[in-house]
């Protein structure tokens, strides 16, 4: 894999466990704080600039991090599990947690010195802010979480034919891993919204040169991370922070009875569900959601529970 420019805007922190994250820092440092994590292989650059400056300019500082196992922070040296382990989700003992992935986030927001954040996560980062809100309420000012599901196996599934496109021979280089990618996105992004295929292309082939490790590995070690960490409903319900659900209703990857799951199991949360979209935040739907997630922020700000979305 290619070198990461010497003008990147990444930062890096090694938290106690050793982990190694990266993470960026964009806004004005006086302005409150949104963090956001992103999904199941998704490094940082996923929440494209479109995204961040959209939350700059309506007066927020953005953070955004490399999970473990993608981009540029630590892979993990533990065996992926195999394909059946995944497909019957029988995960390894050995695998780390969504709990574990949420202390990475943390420790991003102790090196920054930042006491409380508003909370944004989709899909897998949508259960690692989930975690994170449950588990370290003081720290979350507000949670908004993006097209995820509770854990539970009676919601939120996959198709079928997602899980075919996911179990299909790893990609072995630059070229691989964009054509993968716009196979999948395709697939998964709802009929309304296709695809800008150059846009994709460049994110994914972004996304191939800034990895530090074995992308395939490392997603099926984050895949085991969620089967380890099982159904996660009862832990939910403990959450208190205002909390916004945003999901589509032609999700192919987490089925929009996630959304519905996590809206219920989260007491007083809102649930907005966008006509038309999938597992997939296209730039037409940039200003609508960056604007829910601002609208949600800054009425939590002023001492509301959350924002009444027409």
């Amino acid at each position: 894999m290619s070198d990461v420019a010497a003008a990147s805007p990444d930062q890096f922190v090694t938290l106690p466990s050793g982990v190694r994250i990266c993470f960026r820092d964009a806004g004005t440092i006086s302005d409150p704080a949104i963090m956001l994590i992103g999904g199941l292989g998704e490094d940082l650059t996923f929440w494209t600039d479109s995204v961040v400056d959209a939350l700059v300019a309506r007066g927020f500082r953005v953070v955004s991090l490399d999970n473990r196992d993608v981009g540029q922070s630590s892979f993990a040296t533990t065996p992926p599990p195999a394909v059946w382990r995944q497909v019957l989700a029988r995960p390894r003992p050995d695998g780390y947690t969504l709990a574990d992935m949420a202390q990475d986030a943390i420790g991003v927001l102790d090196h920054l010195d930042l006491d409380q954040v508003h909370l944004v996560g989709r899909s897998m980062g949508g259960m690692i802010a989930q975690t994170i809100a449950a588990t370290q309420p003081g720290r979350i000012l507000s949670l908004t979480s993006i097209y995820s599901t509770t854990g539970s196996r009676k919601v939120g599934q996959p198709a079928w034919s997602t899980i075919r496109l996911l179990m299909g021979p790893d990609s072995c280089d630059r070229t691989d891993a964009v054509r993968d990618h716009l196979r999948i996105t395709r697939h998964i992004a709802g009929a309304a919204y296709p695809i800008d295929d150059a846009a994709e292309a460049a994110i994914a082939a972004q996304g191939w040169d800034r990895a530090a490790g074995n992308l395939a590995a490392g997603g099926a070690r984050q895949i085991q991370a969620i089967q380890l960490s099982g159904d996660r409903t009862a832990q939910l319900s403990r959450i208190t922070a205002p909390t916004l659900v945003i999901n589509g209703d032609r999700d192919l990857m987490v089925a929009e009875t996630g959304g519905a799951a996590t809206a219920r199991a989260i007491r007083g949360a809102q649930h907005v569900v966008i006509p038309g979209m999938g597992h997939h935040m296209p730039e037409s739907l940039v200003e609508t959601i960056t604007g829910y997630i601002a609208q949600h922020a800054a009425r939590v700000s002023e001492g509301g529970a959350h924002v009444e979305i027409s």
